[in-house]
């Protein structure tokens, strides 16, 4: 397949300021100096150093270094008052977070190391979410859930969102779906707050002005047992992006273009901050968007600070009080980068790299055979209006099988009762059906991460495939020779309607 240019205009290009950050506190201390001194048979008699003023008491407290974000979230659950990158403490977890595929293994080793009638730390910190392979007849992924509900009638978990009848989840009043959506819809995310999970993209909960970032089953069943981790604090990079977004942008097209500056490993536990007038413009949803995509650049959490956005979404969704933290004036920050949006062009990232990055309007010659839209990355509220606004603006039928995969049962409630500004009152569903799509599916991961043979639009041929999702690696949706076009749901949509990667310009302008 020919290359697709994969550079954005040099004005979208960012500036870095880099700085050593290696400087020691006392380098302008004096040298000690040595007197001469009278020598008998080569032996030093006195080495002192110069006279020193007398030091009066300090009347301001200790100094103190600047902070980051993160590294202020760091202290506070560590309980200390300054912290630097690279210090390893024992941090107090607000939230731990486990879902299907991870929390039978999680809670193995909880039972094998603190023992097998051991409770856990917190009963009412602990989120557990059904979300991965839920509507499948594969045995094993059955007995996932099983497992999953067996702990946490043992153990009394308050906050466990279940499924039992898999014929009809709007059956399943607990259940919800997508974890990383889900624990914001519920009230779990909150400013200043350490929220860990068994999933590499909880880093999404960053958007609410937290620490978030996944950790792996062992360290969760240390967590059960403790309710604490040893985490080392990060350094942080810093991401200005201002300028007013083009109405043919999302979050999804900042996020690839960050990826694509930076690399897949550019940001390699490292903290992600996120401000600037493009981001404090953002809504929630487009800001976890932002954060969600942190560790397909390696990230160890993204951030952004809490604003009024953030206290006006979580009004209705907790009653537990929170205490948001801003990096201060003189934090240290490893590398700047910033951008100016109002520049930057619709992007997608080719296969089989979330950094392989294009313009879209240079893919126009890629021919797909179906489009995507769902996951924690793509299947949000938001990213289902957006799909809708362009097929509004069309007015046309889509060119291939597009598959809609809600990511909880809210925002497929959403889809099917919220009306599309501009459309005379007609919601998503209404919409899409008249587009072609196929109808909206039960909420879940659906095929983002492929799942058993029999999971609702997996990959399973070698087809090319425009998806709202997070990943291209080859067989991350199921095929190992299927070609994903990471995409916005604006692109993704407009590429529907082709049956080519397109720039969805064509559409909204």
């Amino acid at each position: 397949m020919a290359a697709c240019s994969t550079v954005a205009p040099p004005s979208t290009s960012f500036i870095s300021n880099k700085k050593d950050l290696g400087l020691s506190a006392f380098s302008s201390a004096s040298p000690l100096s040595s007197q001469k001194c009278k020598r008998t048979s080569k032996t030093i008699c006195s080495v002192t150093a110069p006279k020193q003023s007398e030091r009066k008491p300090a009347t301001t407290g200790s100094v103190k270094t600047g902070m980051t974000m993160t590294e202020k979230i760091f202290a506070r659950a560590s309980e200390k008052t300054q912290l630097s990158p690279g210090e390893n403490v024992w941090v107090n977890v607000d939230v731990l977070m486990t879902h299907d595929v991870c929390g039978p293994g999680s809670f193995g080793i909880f039972k094998k190391e603190f023992g097998q009638n051991a409770k856990v730390w917190d009963r009412e910190k602990i989120v557990i979410i059904p979300d991965h392979y839920i509507f499948t007849s594969d045995e094993r992924a059955n007995r996932n859930v099983d497992i999953l509900r067996d702990f946490c009638t043992e153990q009394n978990i308050k906050y466990f969102y279940d499924i039992k009848d898999l014929s009809n989840f709007k059956a399943n009043p607990d259940y919800k779906g997508v974890c990383h959506v889900a624990l914001a819809q519920e009230g779990h995310c909150r400013p200043g707050e350490v929220l860990l999970g068994t999933d590499s993209h909880t880093c999404t909960a960053g958007a609410f002005g937290q620490f978030a970032t996944g950790i792996g089953n062992t360290d969760a069943g240390f967590v059960l047992g403790t309710g604490k981790l040893l985490l080392k604090v990060p350094p942080t990079l810093r991401f200005v992006m201002d300028g007013e977004m083009p109405d043919y942008l999302l979050a999804k097209d900042l996020i690839l273009q960050i990826i694509g500056e930076i690399s897949v490993s550019g940001a390699t536990y490292k903290a992600m901050e996120f401000v600037g007038s493009t981001v404090e413009s953002l809504s929630m949803e487009e800001r976890m968007t932002l954060c969600n995509m942190v560790v397909e650049a390696g990230g160890k959490n993204g951030i952004v600070p809490a604003d009024s956005t953030t206290y006006k979404y979580l009004e209705d969704k907790t009653s537990v009080p929170y205490e948001p933290v801003y990096s201060d004036d003189k934090a240290r920050f490893l590398s700047e980068y910033r951008f100016d949006i109002s520049k930057l062009e619709p992007l997608v990232a080719k296969p089989h790299s979330p950094d392989n990055r294009a313009l879209a309007r240079e893919c126009k010659d890629v021919k797909i055979d179906r489009v995507y839209i769902g996951s924690c990355t793509g299947g949000k509220t938001e990213d289902f209006m957006a799909a809708a606004k362009v097929f509004l603006a069309s007015g046309k039928k889509v060119k291939v099988p597009t598959f809609l995969v809600p990511a909880t049962q809210k925002v497929w409630m959403d889809v099917y009762s919220l009306p599309v500004p501009g459309s005379g009152g007609k919601t998503c569903s209404q919409i899409f059906e008249e587009a072609g799509c196929d109808t909206p599916a039960s909420p879940s991961c659906g095929a983002c991460l492929g799942g058993p043979k029999d999971t609702y639009a997996r990959l399973n041929e070698p087809k090319v495939c425009v998806s709202t999702t997070n990943r291209n690696f080859p067989g991350r949706m199921g095929h190992k020779e299927g070609e994903i076009y990471l995409a916005s749901p604006y692109t993704a949509a407009a590429s529907a309607l082709t049956g080519y990667v397109t720039d969805p310009r064509e559409f909204l302008q």
